[in-house]
């Protein structure tokens, strides 16, 4: 296996791993013997867990933002759309049998320290996520996007946490239905104007 092949592997290994099990639960030991690498293997690509903990969520959040858009776009074609398929692309999420929460909500409830830099990746992954609602809501002509964004954006991460305490996709179809209506009102008022 090529160097950065076996890097990439022993990344996505420990993702599946942090997802399943957490953070502090899943060893360095787990992880070496699930991507069948060794100790000095491992320690050639990362020279903590911590290194490979920050690894795995900059991984993450790539695949995830950009296969989360992708599905977004692929569902609806107006920004208006993409704004209410934001919750159809969650259920589909919420859905599959390996959803285990937000890997960065997640990983915060582990490190409780503020300065922690997996605190630092998961804030930049969820304003990321934040900045591109907001821009959906601006191409939607929102009277106030950033406003109309937060509320959304905080639709969105309940129906994560609902659905990962529940065990249930259904919070992605309530949360749904209440964004039909913020978007309805926000955008009835700016008709208004």
């Amino acid at each position: 296996m090529p160097i950065l092949g076996r890097r990439d592997h022993i990344i996505d290994v420990a993702i599946r791993l942090f997802c399943e099990h957490g953070f502090h639960a899943t060893g360095v030991d787990r992880i070496m013997r699930e991507a069948k690498v060794s100790k000095k293997t491992l320690y050639n690509h990362f020279r903590s867990k911590d290194e490979l903990i920050l690894a795995a969520l900059q991984q993450h959040d790539s695949v995830f933002r950009n296969n989360f858009v992708k599905d977004v776009e692929q569902l609806a074609n107006t920004p208006e759309g993409q704004l209410i398929a934001i919750f159809d692309a969650a259920e589909a999420w919420f859905s599959k049998q390996n959803f285990f929460g937000c890997m960065f909500v997640n990983v915060v409830g582990e490190y409780s320290d503020p300065t922690s830099p997996m605190r630092d990746v998961s804030r930049n992954f969820k304003q990321m996520i934040w900045r591109y609602i907001v821009s959906l809501c601006v191409e939607a002509g929102a009277k106030n996007p950033e406003k109309l964004a937060n509320e959304l954006a905080l639709l969105f991460e309940g129906a994560i946490v609902t659905a990962q305490i529940s065990g249930s996709a259904l919070s992605a179809s309530t949360a749904k239905n209440v964004a039909k209506q913020l978007l309805a009102a926000n955008l009835a008022k700016k008709a208004d104007k």
